[in-house]
């Protein structure tokens, strides 16, 4: 499959999502009118909808239902958000530019930012938590468990917190890789597995499907430093070079471009070869590998 093909078939499984989000999230009437205009703002100002598009192929592996793949897929997309619209903020990024369009909180507000950003994360777990994403109240309860530590203190918050206590700071490779895998890795691997959980998947499958989200959410976060450094604004739709700027951390600060480059096509290697017990059933998610290390944006 070409990356053009891929990328259209990414694109139209995005639009899918955005309609399942469309219709979860309503317009709302009253004083809280603002915040969820912010909410959707940030929601449906673009972006690739990767995470999601992960979770609707892992579940296709088990012959999910696509209506509760979707509502996995919709509630990743608001935890996603939710990161992006804080990360942003003064204290944390202080960026003005987020998928090509001011942030969050230069459209509105800083308060207006946070609270959308809260809640963006809480709407994620009220959809996981309703009855028409599965019926099984123990495969919800699991779900939601698995999403509270992908994005809690020993998930992506956790690797923010490293992030920010790292600037300026000597970090080896083992720290840097340790990092990523919990701010960049833990919610793409749970979007991995969420499908097997929602299948009832083997142990042997949760556990191809948690080493592929390991190596590929690695190599993805190697190509965005990659991009960080090489990529426009008009491109990227966000301001690049800030990593640098702030003396962060990064795999290409330790690796160099070259040796950056080579680990990421390791890691996307590595990746699809976890994927050997689904035959051509995961041909899209090995096409995702090759995707993220190939993107410009």
């Amino acid at each position: 499959m070409s990356q053009a093909l891929f990328e259209n078939t990414l694109s139209v499984m995005g639009k899918r999502v955005e309609e399942k989000l469309d219709l979860l999230l309503s317009q709302a009437e009253g004083p809280e009118q603002r915040l969820f205009q912010a909410m959707r703002y940030a929601l449906f100002a673009g972006g690739k909808r990767f995470r999601p598009f992960l979770a609707c192929e892992s579940a296709r592996l088990f012959d999910v239902q696509s209506d509760a793949a979707l509502r996995i897929a919709a509630a990743i997309e608001c935890v996603h958000t939710y990161s992006l619209v804080h990360d942003d903020l003064p204290c944390m990024d202080d960026d003005d530019l987020r998928r090509g369009q001011p942030t969050v909180h230069r459209k509105f507000d800083e308060a207006t930012a946070v609270l959308a950003g809260d809640a963006l994360l809480t709407f994620a777990f009220e959809i996981l938590a309703d009855h028409d994403t599965h019926e099984d109240p123990f495969i919800r309860c699991e779900l939601t468990r698995r999403l509270a530590q992908a994005v809690g203190g020993h998930g992506m918050v956790g690797g923010q917190m490293i992030d920010l206590m790292s600037e300026g700071q000597a970090v080896d490779i083992g720290g840097i890789i340790r990092m990523q895998r919990l701010k960049t890795g833990a919610l793409i691997a749970f979007a991995c597995e969420a499908g097997a959980i929602l299948g009832r998947a083997s142990s042997e499958a949760h556990h191809a499907l948690h080493a592929y989200a390991h190596d590929m959410g690695l190599a993805f976060q190697i190509a965005d430093d990659l991009l960080d450094l090489e990529g426009d604004a008009a491109t990227l739709g966000k301001t690049p070079g800030k990593d640098a700027g702030a003396g962060k951390a990064t795999f290409v600060a330790i690796l160099g471009v070259e040796r950056a480059r080579d680990q990421a096509r390791m890691l996307a290697d590595q990746a699809i070869q976890h994927l050997d017990l689904f035959d051509e059933k995961a041909d899209l998610l090995r096409e995702a590998a090759r995707f993220v290390i190939n993107r410009r944006k």
